[in-house]
């Protein structure tokens, strides 16, 4: 939906400006128009060919999102509205199409600008993808497997770990739609998320969502286990801000979850102790800045991982003022090539609460880089 809002706006100020081009030809070319019943001279001529060019590359840059589109759209309604002040009795209606494309510009600046949340992503992105070592960390071993459980050590060697270097973190990207209960409306997102583990550890994903039909910006950060989580709506109207002790637990069973789905080599490390259940499930307790944290792998027969639960998890209310300690888990389907190993591409998230489990998020990984 917000794609479609997004090129239908720019459609109209393409054609807004193609307008402009009917100012141009009466200034510079002495065309008749019957629009225009007041002589239109050179300068402003000029001045009306200018607009047109700015409002097409602006309308073009907007319909295929073009980040920066707002800084020649703002020139462009400048330069627009000026000559339509110019000759005012003849193309005042052309100010209605410059209002919608302010109203765009001001969401442009709230989405894009220094102060959004995306431009706090790319600053914390820039400064996490500088700390990631240049140089591989040691590879996965046979040795090494032989010191973990079998499921385990199965897993790993289904995926193909064994010979590839440790990452020192990963980047995917992902779509799907998620919901703030079982009873609340489904909203579609695409993400993005970076998890680097070493000195600095950190997690940050970036979440472009529609909810009610409206845009919504959310953005998680972890770093070093303390976490905050935002998300605003129209880019503009913040209903939910998160932090505080639960929420640095919340995300360290998610880096977990990391971990385990996306970077299952890290599950080698001695530092983690496994306690085996049955023969397609193990518990692991894996250390944190928040505490050790627990969770339970299940394999299938053939050694893919198919869920994880962990009842360390913390569930935020709407607003994140308040978290209820909840079991959750993320069963896993569709193994494939990711990143060079066979991972699950497909995921959900599930709340488990007294009066009945549901699932509240639904993913694909449509990209995964290891870093």
């Amino acid at each position: 939906m917000r794609a479609a809002v997004r090129r239908t706006v720019g459609v109209v100020v393409v054609l807004h400006g193609l307008v402009h081009l009917l100012g141009a030809a009466v200034g510079l070319a002495g065309a008749h128009v019957e629009a225009f019943t007041a002589p239109i001279g050179t300068l402003a001529g000029v001045a009306w060919l200018l607009a047109a060019a700015l409002l097409l590359v602006a309308g073009v840059g907007l319909a295929v999102g073009w980040r920066q589109w707002w800084t020649v759209g703002t020139a462009a309604l400048l330069v627009s509205q000026l000559s339509i002040v110019g000759d005012w009795n003849d193309a005042k209606a052309g100010t209605a199409a410059n209002v919608l494309l302010a109203l765009a510009i001001a969401h442009a600046v709230a989405a894009e600008g220094p102060t959004s949340l995306r431009a706090r992503y790319r600053r914390l992105l820039a400064e996490t993808l500088a700390d990631v070592p240049t140089t591989p960390l040691p590879p996965v071993t046979e040795r090494d497997l032989d010191q973990l459980p079998p499921q385990v050590a199965g897993y790993l060697r289904r995926v193909g770990v064994v010979g590839r270097p440790r990452p020192s973190g990963v980047r995917a990207r992902m779509t799907g739609r998620i919901r703030g209960g079982a009873d609340q409306p489904w909203m579609a997102f695409t993400a993005e998320q970076v998890d680097v583990w070493g000195p600095r550890t950190t997690r940050l994903f970036s979440m472009d969502a529609t909810m009610r039909g409206l845009p919504a910006d959310v953005l998680h950060v972890q770093v070093d286990g303390t976490a905050t989580m935002e998300v605003r709506v129209a880019s503009v109207l913040p209903i939910v801000r998160a932090s505080g002790p639960q929420m640095d637990r919340a995300e360290a069973v998610t880096l977990v979850n990391d971990v385990c789905v996306l970077a299952p080599a890290l599950l080698a490390d001695p530092a983690i102790v496994w306690s085996p259940l049955d023969s397609h499930r193990v518990r692991g307790s894996f250390p944190t800045p928040t505490g050790p944290i627990q969770a339970d792998l299940v394999v299938d027969e053939a050694g893919d991982l198919v869920d994880f639960v962990s009842d360390d998890r913390f569930a935020a209310s709407t607003d994140g003022r308040e978290f209820t300690a909840r079991r959750w888990s993320t069963p896993l389907s569709d193994p494939g090539e990711l990143g060079g190993l066979r991972l699950a591409r497909s995921g959900q998230g599930w709340w488990h609460p007294a009066e009945g489990a549901f699932v509240y998020l639904e993913l694909r990984i449509d990209e995964l880089e290891v870093l």
